[in-house]
C-alpha cells in the first residue's frame, strides 16, 4: 500500500491544532474506547502472536495483552491528576509568586515498533501519547504481519485516522516517515537503526526516546541457590525464545560454581520444555529465516555443553549453552536476541569488570547472590539501564519503575506515568503577585551585593 507521509502529517497537525486532544475528557474517552476494544480482541491477537512465530498464548497474555490492558487501565484511571498542573514551592527569589509545571502534549508523534514483542510495544507508547494529548502514527513491524494487520484494526476502529493512524511496510516506509518532520519520535529496535533514527531527528532537533537493547550480562556467585537462580534464568532466557530486549544475554559463573550450575541450567530447561522443546507447546520459534541463519551462525559444535539442535524448516533452535566461547566469537560481539546463552567465568572482580568492560552499557544487568555486599557491589560498579538482583526480567513488570537504557542501550525511559511524562513537554510558569515588589534585582546596583548573596543562599 503506497502512503503519502505528508498528507497523513499534515491532516495530524490540522486535528491537533483543533484542540480536540487537549481536551483531558476527550483523552480518556477514547483510551476507554481502546480498553474495550483490545479487551475483545485479545483472543485474536493471541492467535496473531501464534501465526507469527508461535508464541504460546500464556506467554502472549502475560507480555503482550496483559500489559497493555493494565497500562491502559492504570492510564485512565490516572490521567485526571496527571494532567494537572502541578504546584511546586516559589523560589524566595520570586516571592511572592506561585510556581506551576504543566504538562504540554508535543504534537504529532511517530512511534515505531519492534518485531519481538509487537502488540505491546506498539500499543504501551500510543496509549502514554494519547493520554499526553498528542497525535500518533504507529509503524508496526513487516516482520510480524499478522500482529500488524489486527493492531490496524483496533486503531481505525477505536480513533479518528487524523488522531492515530497505523503505517505499513518495511525499511522503505520507514524512510519516508523519517524524512517528515515530527514533534516527537519513540523508538524501540536495534542499536543500529536507533543511531539512523537518531540521525535523522537531528536536522529538527526532534526530541527522541530510543528504547534499544545489548549485551545483558548475568552474574552468578557461588553463594546462591542454583536451583531457584538456574529456574528464574532459563525463564528470563528463553522467555519468547530468548527474543528480548532484556533478556541475560551471557552468563558470568564463579569459576568453582560452573560445573553444578551448568547441571542445574540443564535440568531446568528439561523441567521447562521436556527434553524435546521442538515438541513443547510453550517454546516460541525464532521470527524469520534471516534471524534464524544469524543466530545458528553462532554456534559452534565444540563449543556447545547443551541443545545445538536447529530446524530450519520449523526456524527452531533449542535452548543453547555455549562454553566459554571467545570474548571476540560471533556469539560474544553482539546482543544474541535468541536461544543461546553462552557461560563465562571469573575468579575475581576483576575478572568480572574486565569481561564487562568489553561492551557498550546493556540495557539489563542481573546478579544473584546471596551475599548482600557482592550483589550491591555489582549494581553500583556498572552502568546499566535497569535490572534485579535474584532475578531476572521482572524489573519491566513495575508501572512504578522507569524502563530504559543508558549509553548505547538507550535514552529516555516510559512506563506507567513516564509514559505520560515521555510524551510531554513539562512547561514552567510562574503567576508572579502584584502586591508586593521587591526593588533588589533592578539597576542601579550599587549596595545591594550583600543583600543578593544573602537571598541566593535561599534560592
Amino acid at each position: 500500500m503506497e502512503y503519502n507521509c505528508s498528507e497523513i502529517i499534515l491532516a495530524q497537525k490540522n486535528f491537533f491544532a483543533s484542540g480536540r486532544t487537549k481536551n483531558v475528557h476527550y483523552r480518556k474517552t477514547v483510551l476507554k474506547k481502546l480498553l474495550k476494544e483490545v479487551r475483545k480482541r485479545e483472543n485474536d491477537i493471541c492467535d496473531a502472536l501464534y501465526a507469527d512465530f508461535k508464541k504460546p498464548k500464556f506467554e502472549s497474555v502475560m507480555t503482550e495483552t496483559g500489559i497493555v490492558i493494565s497500562e491502559l487501565q492504570l492510564t485512565i484511571r490516572k490521567l485526571k491528576s496527571w494532567t494537572k498542573p502541578k504546584r511546586v514551592f516559589p523560589s524566595v527569589l520570586n516571592f511572592p509568586s506561585k510556581d506551576r509545571v504543566y504538562s504540554e502534549p508535543y504534537g504529532t508523534t511517530l512511534v515505531i515498533a519492534p518485531w519481538n514483542y509487537p502488540y505491546q510495544l506498539s500499543l504501551a507508547p500510543l496509549i502514554g501519547a494519547v493520554a499526553a494529548g498528542n497525535t500518533v502514527v504507529i509503524k508496526p513491524s513487516e516482520l510480524t504481519p499478522n500482529t500488524s494487520k489486527i493492531i490496524a484494526e483496533i486503531v481505525s476502529e477505536v480513533f479518528e485516522k487524523d488522531h492515530v493512524t497505523v503505517v505499513q511496510g518495511g525499511i522503505s516506509v520507514s524512510q519516508k516517515l523519517l524524512a517528515e518532520r515530527w514533534d516527537y519520535i519513540f523508538f524501540t529496535g536495534s542499536v543500529n537503526v536507533g543511531k539512523i533514527i537518531a540521525k535523522a531527528a537531528a536536522p529538527h532537533l526532534t526530541p527522541v526516546t530510543l528504547e534499544l537493547g545489548g549485551k545483558n550480562p548475568c552474574i552468578v556467585d557461588i553463594h546462591t541457590d542454583f536451583e531457584l537462580a538456574a529456574k528464574r534464568i532459563v525463564w528470563g532466557k528463553f522467555l519468547n525464545a530468548g527474543q528480548t530486549c532484556i533478556a541475560p544475554d551471557y552468563l558470568i559463573v564463579q569459576a568453582q560454581a560452573k560445573f553444578d550450575f551448568t547441571k542445574a541450567l540443564i535440568d531446568e530447561i528439561k523441567a521447562a520444555y521436556g527434553e524435546n522443546p521442538q515438541e513443547s507447546p510453550d517454546y516460541t520459534r525464532i521470527v524469520n529465516e534471516k534471524n534464524f541463519n544469524r543466530l545458528t551462525s553462532m554456534i559452534k559444535e565444540d563449543e556447545v555443553l547443551f541443545g545445538g539442535v536447529t530446524d530450519k524448516d520449523d526456524l527452531y533452535i533449542a535452548p543453547t549453552i555455549l562454553d566459554e566461547p571467545a570474548l571476540d566469537s560471533e556469539a560474544m560481539r553482539d546482543e544474541i536476541f535468541g536461544p543461546i546463552l553462552p557461560i563465562q567465568v571469573y575468579s575475581s572482580l576483576e575478572d568480572i569488570s574486565n569481561i564487562i568492560a568489553n561492551y557498550e552499557k546493556p540495557l539489563a544487568l542481573y546478579v544473584f547472590s546471596k551475599d548482600a555486599k557482592f550483589a550491591n557491589r555489582m549494581i553500583t560498579r556498572h552502568s546499566f539501564g535497569g535490572g534485579a538482583i535474584n532475578d531476572t526480567v521482572m524489573h519491566f513488570g513495575n508501572h512504578r519503575l522507569p524502563f530504559g537504557g543508558v549509553g548505547e542501550s538507550g535514552m529516555g525511559a516510559y512506563h506507567g506515568k513516564l509514559s505520560f511524562d515521555t510524551f510531554s513537554h513539562k512547561k514552567s510558569v510562574i503567576k508572579k503577585a502584584n502586591w508586593l515588589d521587591i526593588p533588589i534585582r533592578y539597576a542601579p546596583y550599587n549596595g545591594k551585593m550583600k543583600l543578593l548573596k544573602f537571598f541566593l543562599k535561599y534560592f
